[in-house]
């Protein structure tokens, strides 16, 4: 993720460069790795390995929702929210591909903000 990331945003991402997709094939490329990329990375950790280090420390598994609440309490994650509003971020990046070039901008610039995930807290499983 993190190489994709950094060949998307060698420079800037902006609304041009967005309107530009259909005509520069590297470009659309690079766009199309960092959406595929960070959506199969959301759906790793949220829908895969945050069920099972719940489940590996003795903790019920439910509903993402739910798992994400868990964790936040547990000091895994900050936020619970802001980790939703991430998960949503993949849904517009794939469905706002070709209706809506601004919203797609915005939502991959704000995707690179957050694919360092700065949402996850220090705190390892342990609690330490």
């Amino acid at each position: 993720m993190q190489s994709t990331d950094n060949r998307l945003f060698a420079q800037p991402l902006t609304l041009a460069l967005v309107a530009q997709l259909d005509s520069d094939e590297d470009l659309a490329e690079r766009v199309e790795a960092f959406i595929s990329r960070f959506g199969r990375l959301q759906d790793i950790l949220g829908d895969k390995l945050l069920p099972n280090l719940l489940a590996f420390v003795g903790e019920r598994t439910a509903t993402a929702v739910d798992n994400l609440d868990r964790a936040e309490r547990l000091g895994w994650i900050k936020s619970s929210d802001s980790w939703m509003e991430t998960r949503k971020l993949r849904n517009q990046m794939v469905h706002e591909y070709i209706e809506a070039p601004e919203v797609l901008a915005d939502a991959i610039n704000l995707g690179h903000e957050r694919s360092g995930f700065d949402l996850c807290s220090h705190t390892d499983v342990n609690g330490n």
